[in-house]
């Protein structure tokens, strides 16, 4: 099973892209992230009509998540248990964002996440991120001995070498203590980040399109795909598609792919 996750940053703009990254790479199962848009405005009909499932999950023109199969999900599970949710205003509804989308296929329960940014460490965003790492590490904890796949945007980058410049970091989001714990929780919940070992000179997932970033290969690892035990015994290869971020019109984010050596899967293709 090869599964794939991407910020796609817009899935309408970049319909073609998706479709074209699933037949390039042969893909089975691709999460999409901050798809930007509501459910009923998804071109599904494009992806449906390439013969691939979709399940998708949007609220407005913000975040969202996506994930496109080859195979219809058995089961589909919309945010996870203790999601908080968020609203700028305090004295608002805090209500639950659409960043957390699950599908189990094949006996695998696969999770399309893009974790908040947390903008500043002083903003109320950067606690709002904290907490939603926490309820999903705890999430991780209660389902750990099955076959788990936690990807997608995780908005940490958990070592100094995952940013091109640490230095120019200090004292911003993405970096911090705090931040690189809760990504540590998720591990100790009993999830393995199962990429990093292929990838080691592909070192980047993600290039802001200012300043010329990428053509500098200024960038960071900040995209992932966490699996439990489980699942994580199965996994035989992975890529950072570099090919695809350096596209015309394309996302920021680069695809980040695994393969999952999973027998009673294999065997129906």
């Amino acid at each position: 099973m090869r599964i794939a996750t991407w910020n796609i940053n817009s899935v309408r703009t970049r319909t073609q892209r998706a479709l074209n990254l699933i037949s390039k790479h042969d893909i089975d199962v691709l999460c999409l992230q901050e798809t930007k848009v509501k459910d009923d405005k998804f071109p599904r009909e494009v992806f449906e009509d390439a013969g691939l499932h979709v399940t998708c999950h949007g609220l407005n023109q913000w975040n969202g998540v996506a994930i496109v199969s080859k195979e219809e999900p058995e089961d589909v599970f919309i945010g996870f248990p203790g999601q908080p949710g968020f609203a700028k205003d305090p004295e608002k509804p805090q209500d639950r964002e659409a960043r957390a989308l699950g599908a189990r296929i094949r006996g695998v329960e696969i999770w399309s996440l893009y974790v908040p940014n947390g903008r500043e460490i002083t903003d109320r965003h950067y606690d709002y991120k904290l907490d939603f790492l926490y309820h999903l590490a705890r999430y991780a904890e209660n389902h750990a001995q099955s076959k788990l796949l936690m990807s997608g945007d995780f908005n940490i980058a958990p070592r100094d070498e995952d940013v091109w410049d640490i230095e120019a970091f200090r004292g911003k989001t993405h970096v911090t203590e705090p931040e690189r714990a809760a990504f540590q929780m998720l591990e100790e919940a009993g999830l393995e980040e199962v990429t990093r070992r292929f990838t080691e000179d592909q070192r980047y997932t993600y290039f802001d399109y200012k300043g010329m970033r990428f053509q500098k290969n200024e960038g960071m690892r900040i995209d992932f795909q966490l699996a439990s035990a489980p699942l994580a015994q199965h996994v035989t290869g992975a890529q950072v598609d570099m090919v695809e971020r350096a596209g015309d019109k394309t996302s920021d984010h680069c695809p980040l792919l695994a393969d999952y050596n999973l027998p009673d899967f294999n065997s129906v293709r």
